[in-house]
C-alpha cells in the first residue's frame, strides 16, 4: 500500500507524526506499506513549520509544495494546482489529510478527482458556526471522504448524520494526545523560563488567533488589557502569532503582567502548558491537550468542534466577550477546578488503530 500523507499548518505536524511511526513500525515487521509526506507549506514561518519536523522526528518532507499564504481562494486553487501536479508524478494508492485547514480541503478534492481513494483523520468534528473557514473545509473533506477517523462517538454520529457510511466510519481516539503521550518525557522548559521567574502554576498561557479576536485592533487591545488585569499575581505568556503581531504592530499595550514571545515548538510549548496554573485560547486544538493533562482551559469562542473537552475534560467555553471572561475566571479561582477526566480511546494508540485499519481495506 502507498500512501501520500499531506501536511501543511502547525496541527497537521503534530497529528502526522505518531501515524508515520505507526506506519514504520509495520514496516519493520515485514508489512507492505509505504509512505511519501507532503508539506503544501501553507504555513512557512519556521516557528509553525520547520521546527516540528525537527523536533517531532518526522522525516524531512519528499515534497514541499511551497505554497504560503494569500486569500482563502488563492491558497485553495495554489495548493490544487500543486498537489495536482504531485500526485501524476507520485501516484499512489491512498492519500491521507488530517484536521481541517486549507490543505485537507484542497488535496482530498485532488485526489478524489484523481480516482484516489481519501483517507480523513479526525473526521466528522463540527462547530455549526458556517462562518468559520474551517468548519467549510470539514464539511467539504468529509463530503468526499472514503475512510473516516474519528476522535469521538460524537464526531462519528455527526457523519452519520450526514449520510455517510457507516462501515467507513471508525472511532479510534485522538492522534494528537497519540503525539502528546509519545513526547511528554521529551519536553523542555523555553529559554525564558529563568529570565522571567517562572515556575510550575505561577503563570496563564495565553494564545490567540482567530479573526473574531484579532482582527480588529481595537477590540483586540480591549481583550489583552481585560486579561491582562485578570491574571492577579500571575504572569501571562503570550506566544504571539504571526497574524496576531501583524495587527498589533507598534502600538504601546502597557501591559503589567502579559509577557509577550516568539512562537515556540512543540517540546517547549507543551512544557508551557503542562506547568501552567491555567490556558487561556481561541484554539481547538489545545484544549485537548489541556484535558488529558489536566490543565483548565478557558476557550475564547462562541463554540466548539470538540465538545467533549467541556463535557468530560478541562475546557470551559467563554465566548469572545472579556466580562464572560472575567466571570468565568473568578468563579475558577474561588471554586477551583471543575471535575473533569479523559475521553474515551484518547490513550495514545489512535495512529496504530489507524494504519490497522488501513491495511485491511
Amino acid at each position: 500500500m502507498k500512501i501520500t500523507i499531506v501536511a501543511g499548518a502547525r496541527p497537521n505536524f503534530i497529528k502526522i507524526a505518531p501515524i508515520i511511526k505507526a506506519i514504520e513500525k509495520k514496516q519493520s515487521e515485514g508489512i507492505d506499506i509505504t509512505y511519501r509526506l507532503v508539506h503544501t507549506g501553507q504555513h512557512y514561518d519556521k516557528n509553525l513549520s520547520d521546527t516540528f519536523f525537527e523536533e517531532l522526528n518526522i522525516p524531512h518532507p519528499n515534497a514541499n509544495l511551497e505554497v504560503k499564504s494569500g486569500t482563502q481562494a488563492e491558497q485553495t486553487g495554489a495548493i490544487m494546482v500543486a498537489f495536482e501536479k504531485e500526485l501524476q508524478q507520485h501516484p499512489c494508492d491512498l492519500v491521507l489529510v488530517v484536521g481541517d485547514v486549507n490543505s485537507t480541503m484542497a488535496c482530498a478534492i485532488v485526489a478524489k478527482k484523481s480516482h484516489i481513494k481519501v483517507t480523513h483523520v479526525e473526521a466528522g468534528i463540527r462547530s455549526g458556526d458556517m462562518s468559520m473557514p474551517e468548519e467549510i473545509n470539514r464539511i467539504v473533506t468529509d463530503s468526499i471522504t472514503d475512510y473516516f477517523f474519528t476522535t469521538s462517538t460524537t464526531a462519528s454520529e455527526n457523519l452519520l448524520k450526514y449520510g455517510a457510511n457507516p462501515n467507513d466510519i471508525h472511532f479510534v481516539g485522538n492522534v494528537m494526545i497519540d503525539t502528546l503521550t509519545q513526547n511528554l518525557n521529551r519536553i523542555s522548559a523555553p529559554v525564558f523560563w529563568d529570565e522571567f521567574g517562572l515556575t510550575t502554576g505561577n503563570y496563564i498561557v495565553l494564545t490567540l488567533h482567530r479573526p473574531a479576536n484579532v482582527d480588529e485592533a481595537q477590540s483586540l487591545l480591549t481583550l489583552l488589557q481585560g486579561i491582562d488585569a485578570l491574571a492577579g499575581e500571575k504572569k501571562i505568556i503570550f506566544p504571539v502569532h504571526p497574524r496576531t503581531k501583524a495587527i498589533l504592530g507598534d502600538r504601546s499595550l502597557a501591559l503589567k503582567n502579559t509577557l509577550m514571545v516568539e512562537p515556540q515548538g512543540y517540546l517547549n510549548f507543551m512544557f508551557l502548558v503542562k506547568n501552567s496554573f491555567a490556558v487561556i485560547t481561541d484554539s481547538g486544538g489545545i484544549s485537548e491537550e489541556t484535558t488529558v493533562l489536566g490543565v483548565p482551559c478557558f476557550t475564547m469562542r462562541n463554540n466548539t468542534e470538540r465538545p467533549e473537552t467541556q463535557t468530560i475534560g478541562t475546557n470551559t467555553l467563554v465566548g469572545t466577550s472579556i466580562e464572560n471572561l472575567k466571570k468565568l475566571f473568578g468563579d475558577f479561582l474561588k471554586d477551583g477546578p471543575k471535575p473533569a477526566g479523559i475521553p474515551e480511546l484518547w490513550d495514545g494508540k489512535a495512529s496504530e488503530r489507524i494504519i490497522e485499519i488501513l491495511l485491511q481495506k
